[in-house]
């Protein structure tokens, strides 16, 4: 009743005022306007920093380094919206300017040093840094994280992990300096995931004691070869070597694919993949080969060799271990995609206009309700922030396993990565999809970045190994580990599997809101899962073998229990990595939102938690600050065109936001000269 009477004064108002005047009308009219949340949230009762500090470790400072080179260049298109400034990327101008810019992106950074000791220094150190790099340009620019990451971790890791001292002697330097531009050439046309079956061949001549590659049909073409179709001079070719009419598997030679004047080598043919759904600063492009001769030296030879005179050489025998053995050194993609899926999902944005923007009233005469204070709203952003923060701690996690690894190791790796991987940029989608929702017609806008980032993000998917094959691949790995120790009549051991040696956890009858927050009852119910699924996977395929059936075809045939095992295994190992970082905390504020995360209880926290992120204001987009200053009439006379490439004027002090944002210091600082010019 209390609402049918506001709605009729509100129309016998509308009726005594129809004589009156337009202006007299306005005045009378509340506008909406835009308030800081810092304002209206509580303040943080754990330090931000602290947090932070638990998601980036020792890269802290690395990470505030590139984006501070980031945020002060022009080549960055920086731009004036509500009184702030934000850098975007170029995803309005065409393919050839994205690419364009890229390559100068790529060129500031290293001129300032940004590249240096990237693959020439040693040590598990070096390696997180390199994570560190890639991922922080693609929190900008996902093709700027993606074009860096092929010549680096791909083809430089290859350079790395499957070459030795002669090919670290004669590339590693010029490849850090940018003066050889790599790519990597796996996927044909006709094989993607199958890098076994590539139909690309290399025959070897012992009269000049070369390698010649050669296409021999067009599924057998590079497809989808990042860097190939504008800059690349170089690539990591991966083909089968035949040898006296004897195929000896996959392998990686390096080819010279352009000449330093950017012209095609002969007897190589290159084409562009063309336009994409994203990633357009990247030119994938196909690659043919025609009887191309590269010399001898140049085989990556750390699992095989071939002498001068032709003969095959290698320690590994066995075909299937020794194919194992060449992809082993490529987990480093994986971890990269992984790794960095989580900085694009670092809801900041969604989360911050949710703090802000109000729809509907509750009551009369009272002010609209926050979107964020709807159950229905924390739904679907709240339990995707907690869920970050786990998979960040699990990121972080197989990072510093892969800069670890032994030899020993490996297979921990492999299989970590391959559901990590998989979990990770599944939760990538997901989230960008909830926030661009949640953010109403302003997600679609480019500049709030998180429409686009959908596109940008689509590849994670399949690249560097489709998701639901990679599950399946984790599965299989369980099941061997399984059976192998019930040969052996011996304890599990490894990926995390000891809880199967225990009796299986029981759930409480009556469950009580406390006993749902208790690690041991998560930890037990993840277990659980993970055994049942196991279990019912194993018995699947025992049943089928005793029937006869080969086991590739029941591996097909039983591809849902499998994928569903894998999950299994990502999210128990996710729990685990995260009480593992919770147990490092001393009790306190810092450890009570810890423990708040698990069971999703965010709301007085949430400003504060995105805020942890570490994400500048700059490169989160308008609508994450006062976004009807950003929309007023004002930005369209400042800015006719935001982003196309705008261009600081040189007495332009770039206002970046103060990293404090409490209510007593919610002010900007500014970096006292002007941006370097491109």
């Amino acid at each position: 009743m209390g609402r049918v009477n506001f709605r009729a004064k509100v129309l016998t108002g509308h009726l005594k005022n129809h004589h009156n005047p337009t202006p007299y009308l306005l005045l009378m009219t509340r506008c909406v306007n835009y308030s800081p949340p810092e304002l209206s949230e509580p303040p943080p009762d754990f330090n931000t920093k602290s947090l932070r500090k638990l998601l980036d470790g020792d890269s802290v400072d690395e990470i505030d380094y590139i984006f501070n080179l980031m945020i002060q260049s022009d080549l960055f298109c920086p731009g004036k919206r509500g009184g702030k400034v934000f850098i975007s990327p170029d995803y309005n101008r065409s393919m050839e300017h994205q690419r364009e810019m890229t390559m100068r992106r790529i060129d500031y950074l290293r001129e300032r040093g940004v590249f240096d000791g990237w693959l020439t220094r040693k040590g598990p150190g070096a390696e997180l840094s390199g994570f560190t790099r890639i991922i922080t340009f693609g929190v900008f620019d996902h093709s700027l994280g993606i074009k860096l990451g092929v010549h680096f971790s791909l083809w430089g890791g290859a350079i790395q992990f499957m070459g030795t001292k002669r090919h670290h002697d004669k590339w590693l330097k010029p490849t850090e300096a940018y003066e050889v531009k790599g790519c990597f050439a796996m996927t044909e046309l006709g094989h993607g995931s199958n890098v076994r079956g590539i139909e690309t061949i290399t025959r070897y001549d012992a009269t000049t004691q070369e390698f010649i590659i050669s296409t021999p049909c067009e599924s057998a073409q590079k497809y989808w070869i990042g860097g190939a179709a504008n800059h690349a001079t170089h690539a990591v070719v991966f083909s089968q070597l035949n040898m006296n009419g004897v195929n000896q598997g996959v392998h990686a030679f390096i080819a010279q694919i352009r000449d330093t004047s950017g012209n095609t080598c002969p007897n190589v043919r290159i084409a562009d993949c063309g336009h994409k759904i994203g990633l357009n600063g990247v030119d994938n492009g196909r690659i043919w080969f025609d009887n191309l001769r590269i010399p001898r030296e140049n085989l990556l030879n750390l699992v095989a060799d071939v002498s001068p005179d032709g003969q095959y050489l290698s320690a590994i025998k066995d075909p299937d271990q020794r194919f194992a053995a060449f992809l082993a050194p490529l987990i480093s993609g994986r971890v990269t995609v992984a790794a960095g899926s989580m900085n694009i999902t670092k809801a900041s944005i969604a989360v911050r206009y949710s703090l802000s923007r109000r729809a509907f009233w509750v009551r009369p005469n009272e002010p609209e309700v926050l979107l964020l204070d709807y159950p229905r709203h924390q739904r679907r952003l709240l339990p995707l922030v907690a869920k970050t923060y786990a998979l960040s701690f699990a990121s972080e996690y197989l990072k510093k396993i892969y800069a670890k690894r032994t030899p020993e190791s490996v297979k921990t790796v492999h299989v970590v990565s391959s559901a990590l991987k998989a979990t990770l940029t599944w939760h990538g989608m997901r989230t960008l999809q909830e926030c661009r929702e949640a953010c109403g017609g302003q997600g679609l806008k480019t500049e709030n970045h998180v429409g686009h980032l959908k596109s940008e993000f689509d590849v994670q998917l399949t690249f560097e190994g489709d998701n639901n094959v990679l599950m399946q691949q984790v599965s299989k790995a369980l099941l061997k580990e399984v059976l192998a120790a019930k040969r052996r009549n011996k304890p599990v051991r490894g990926l995390g599997l000891e809880h199967l040696n225990k009796p299986a956890p029981t759930i409480p009858s009556c469950l009580t809101s406390s006993t749902l927050r208790t690690t041991q009852f998560q930890t037990g119910i993840f277990c659980l899962r993970e055994r049942d699924l196991l279990h019912r996977f194993e018995t699947e395929v025992s049943k089928r073998e005793a029937h006869g059936e080969c086991i590739d075809s029941i591996f097909t045939v039983t591809y849902q229990t499998a994928e569903d095992l894998g999950r299994a295994f990502s999210d128990r190992l996710i729990l685990q990595t995260f009480l593992d970082i919770e147990a490092t905390v001393q009790a306190g504020s810092l450890k009570n939102v810890l423990g708040l995360m698990r069971s999703i209880e965010l709301r007085p926290h949430v400003l504060a938690l995105v805020t942890s992120f570490g994400i500048p204001d700059a490169v989160l987009g308008p609508i994450a600050f006062n976004w009807i200053d950003a929309n007023a009439w004002s930005s369209v006379e400042d800015n006719t065109s935001l982003f196309p490439f705008f261009t600081t004027p040189p007495d332009l002090c770039l206002s970046v936001p103060h990293i404090s944002r409490d209510k007593d210091n919610y002010r900007h600082c500014c970096i006292c000269h002007p941006p370097p010019s491109g």
